[in-house]
């Protein structure tokens, strides 16, 4: 009885079957030659929209940092610092095992999961009642971000030609260097209103879009069996929680502290740890023998290094244009946006230049104009003219837009189709490890440098380690002279311009590296899986 209907539906009568079977053959060509072309306009946009969310919100509270230590709920110093770095360390530990399990339950209702746990995160910390509650939030938006941004690439570059995916991993990586130069610029708008909070209730209606955009309107690619270990998500999330728990506290604690030696030599002991259950799996969620192929070394390391001259930069932008400058928030961020117009035509300049002169001159001409631009921001004190700074963080960004797409493209060229949520996760990782020691460098070099060039009133026991605490001090001995102030700043500048020198050596230094590791040629797709 049920053979009846399905002929019927299939043809309503003899002559009219072979017309509709052309029809429906046509549209299916149709389909598949538009899927064949991969995500549309559309679909990348809002994949733009998601990184841009998450990876904003790494600099963006930065600005919020001083209003956040003057409200009422009165946090301590290290409270604040994991408001800060709460959100990066969940972020980078476990973006990997995120683009694992993207793979393993589908790519879009893992990202379409990831935004509703960062949306739900910045809502706790809109409404968050004490500091508690705020880090807690910090960090529950920290995992969702690290579902978003491996899953983002995975679907931009899913289904695309090879002609086309050069140029989508330009965008996806102009729109990671993008984002935090518009987090200082919304950041800094939001903080207008008068309130931390502000920062938080601003991103809440964004991500909300966010999230009905990908249900919506993002491709259901299929899925990948590919079993996540949880005992190999674990040891890779605490391992890179200690190395990054070390690098965050340096700068307070101190290099040689035992806290930093104990989350060094933790995470040895955990990472290798971690090693040794990969390789003895048959399916390994992150093979460590990638890293045995140069491109895929080349393109961790080399992103790595890229972001922390970044965010070492980063880190004193706002300081120096407030402090100073006498920029406000809105001011400081304002004032970063010839960096974001670098970041934004130096990808597209890069894809066109690795054709006429090749991706190792493009890749290391890209590192060379980043540490020039570190080098010409060495040059600020006090009196310089902005002019000079921006020329100089702007070179900064423009070598991150150079470098950033040929490594992305790198690394996915090596790993399988089928692997790029794994692929882009590694990435990731490298961009957020990098972007913590370079604030981590950066920090410790201005603090140390800071410390020690203090005027005489400030020196001793209980030394102011920044500009307020050192204004703060000078103001509780009494009325001072504007020349002691004024010390007091060129002090921090001096700081600065040293620790942004020690970036450009060790862009240098180790760019050489990165450099010889990657291929003269354009790297092609090896369309094998090693797990």
């Amino acid at each position: 009885m049920n053979s009846g209907p399905r002929t019927t539906g299939r043809a309503a009568s003899g002559p009219a079957g072979p017309a509709q079977a052309g029809r429906a053959g046509a549209a299916s060509g149709t389909r598949g030659a538009l899927a064949a072309q991969g995500p549309g306009p559309l679909t990348v946009a809002v994949m733009c929209l998601c990184v841009t969310l998450v990876v904003g919100m790494v600099s963006a509270v930065n600005l919020a940092v001083p209003a956040l230590s003057r409200s009422a709920l009165r946090p301590s110093a290290e409270s604040v610092m994991w408001v800060v770095d709460g959100y990066v360390v969940f972020f980078a530990c476990l973006l990997v095992p995120g683009g694992a399990l993207a793979d393993r339950l589908g790519r879009r209702r893992v990202l379409a999961t990831g935004m509703g746990l960062f949306t739900a995160g910045c809502v706790l910390c809109a409404v968050a009642p004490g500091i508690g509650a705020v880090i807690a939030g910090r960090m529950v938006s920290g995992v969702g971000a690290a579902a978003v941004l491996p899953t983002t690439l995975a679907l931009m570059v899913d289904g695309a030609p090879a002609c086309r995916r050069p140029r989508l991993v330009a965008v996806w990586a102009s729109m990671t260097g993008l984002a935090a130069v518009l987090g200082n610029v919304g950041g800094g708008a939001a903080l207008q209103t008068g309130s931390w909070r502000a920062v938080f209730w601003c991103v809440v209606p964004l991500s909300l879009a966010a999230l009905v955009l990908v249900v919506a309107f993002s491709p259901a690619p299929p899925r990948h069996d590919r079993p996540v270990s949880v005992v190999s998500a674990g040891l890779l999330t605490a391992g890179f929680l200690a190395l990054l728990s070390g690098i965050v506290s340096g700068p307070q604690a101190g290099w040689v502290s035992t806290r930093v030696l104990g989350g060094f030599g933790a995470a040895a002991v955990l990472l290798a740890a971690w090693a040794g259950w990969e390789l003895r799996r048959e399916h390994p969620m992150l093979d460590p023998r990638l890293f045995t192929v140069p491109v895929v070394r080349a393109g961790a390391v080399g992103m790595a290094l890229v972001f922390v001259g970044m965010f070492g930069l980063f880190y004193v932008n706002g300081q120096y244009l407030q402090y100073a400058k006498g920029c406000s928030p809105l001011g400081a961020g304002v004032r970063l946006l010839p960096m974001a117009g670098a970041l934004l035509l130096a990808p597209r300049w890069a894809v066109a230049a690795q054709r006429s002169t090749g991706p190792r001159v493009t890749l290391g001409f890209g590192l060379a104009v980043l540490a020039a631009g570190l080098g010409t921001v060495s040059l600020v004190g006090p009196d310089t003219p902005y002019v000079l700074y921006a020329f100089g963080a702007t070179l900064t960004a423009a070598g991150c837009g150079l470098a950033t797409p040929l490594l992305s493209h790198g690394m996915m060229s090596a790993l399988p189709a089928h692997r790029a949520a794994v692929g882009s996760g590694l990435q990731s990782l490298a961009r957020e490890l990098g972007s913590a020691l370079g604030v981590a460098v950066g920090g410790s070099v201005v603090t140390g440098v800071f410390t020690a060039g203090l005027p005489e009133p400030l020196r001793g026991p209980g030394a102011p380690t920044t500009v307020p605490a050192a204004e703060q001090r000078l103001a509780a001995q009494g009325p001072t002279s504007p020349g002691l102030r004024h010390a007091v700043v060129t002090d921090f500048t001096t700081s600065l311009d040293t620790a942004m020198r020690v970036l450009a050596v060790l862009v240098v230094a180790v760019g050489v590296l990165v450099v010889a590791w990657y291929p003269r040629r354009e790297p092609r797709g090896a369309g094998e899986d090693g797990g």
